[in-house]
């Protein structure tokens, strides 16, 4: 009995001993992200300046980013990138996915080569992309080679065209990370499943939706959700490429903010737009996540 009730007593010790050693990773997150969020927060109800003095204003600063035209453009711009991108982003992963899951000899050097752009710095991708997209880049150049001189244009500098000469390069380098989750997803596929709906005459369409498509709704969550936050708080493509212009055609969510506090030095009404950004994806990531949750299980 003694030598049990020594056993259990030692137990619990060693666990309580391990949970001590969490502890200075939980004080360095809560200071981190919710401390400073809740400085964050303050500020928003104050006309700081970022030095010396503040005054407290109330909801000031929320009632005029509801009336700030270039704002509402910013929220415009921001949910056509992120929608955008988290459809085409998804739908072209999971594509790569497909074909190079099982049956390509050349899939795991495709794999790397899909996957190497997601490793690569937003930025330094981004100034590349601007020397592509340039007048006489090699963009314009490939279009005059197949006669589609039409077609040339100062890509970035065109309002019309700029947002999705960003989108592009948006795409371009997440496609990899999308097929990576989707390539974890389809191998919990079980293959015998596939085969036996082949033999008893299902096509690679009705076997996709019916099997495969079900099968991998854990990795379309992972994807979709962060598919839909990586487009939301786009920011390292803009200000490489456009830095939010021509004329505040690609300014978004996020280079408004950085403008607003870090240009302009008005904490208080960038910590405002900053405060309003982060329930909106909160929230949005919060909708993706019960549409996308598996109903056999939580409904």
């Amino acid at each position: 009995m003694r030598a049990g009730f020594s056993t259990s007593t030692n137990k619990k010790n060693i666990h309580y001993g391990y949970w001590w050693w969490s502890l200075p990773a939980i004080v360095m997150i809560f200071a981190v992200h919710y401390v400073a969020t809740g400085i964050g927060i303050s500020y928003s109800f104050t006309d700081y300046k970022g030095i010396g003095a503040h005054n407290w204003v109330g909801f000031d600063n929320y009632v005029k980013l509801f009336k700030d035209e270039v704002l509402v453009a910013a929220v415009g711009h921001t949910l056509f990138l992120a929608f955008t991108f988290f459809i085409l982003v998804n739908v072209i992963g999971l594509g790569c996915a497909l074909a190079v899951n099982r049956t390509l000899k050349t899939r795991y050097i495709l794999r790397t080569l899909l996957f190497l752009p997601v490793v690569l710095s937003p930025l330094a991708v981004s100034y590349i992309f601007k020397f592509i997209y340039q007048i006489d880049g090699p963009f314009n150049s490939l279009l005059a080679v197949f006669g589609l001189e039409s077609w040339q244009r100062t890509w970035l500098a065109d309002p019309h065209w700029a947002i999705y000469a960003v989108l592009t390069v948006m795409i371009w380098q997440n496609i990899g990370f999308a097929m990576v989750v989707f390539l974890a997803g389809l191998a919990t596929v079980p293959q015998e499943i596939e085969e036996a709906a082949a033999i008893d005459g299902a096509g690679p369409v009705s076997r996709f939706w019916h099997i495969t498509l079900p099968l991998l709704r854990p990795a379309t969550a992972i994807s979709t959700t962060l598919a839909l936050t990586t487009g939301l708080r786009v920011f390292d493509q803009v200000q490489g490429l456009t830095g939010g212009g021509p004329f505040g055609a690609t300014e978004t969510l996020s280079t408004q903010i950085y403008t607003t506090i870090f240009a302009f030095s008005e904490f208080g009404y960038g910590s405002a737009i900053a405060f309003i950004f982060t329930i909106v994806v909160v929230i949005a990531a919060g909708i993706q996540l019960y549409i996308t949750r598996d109903k056999g299980t939580y409904s």
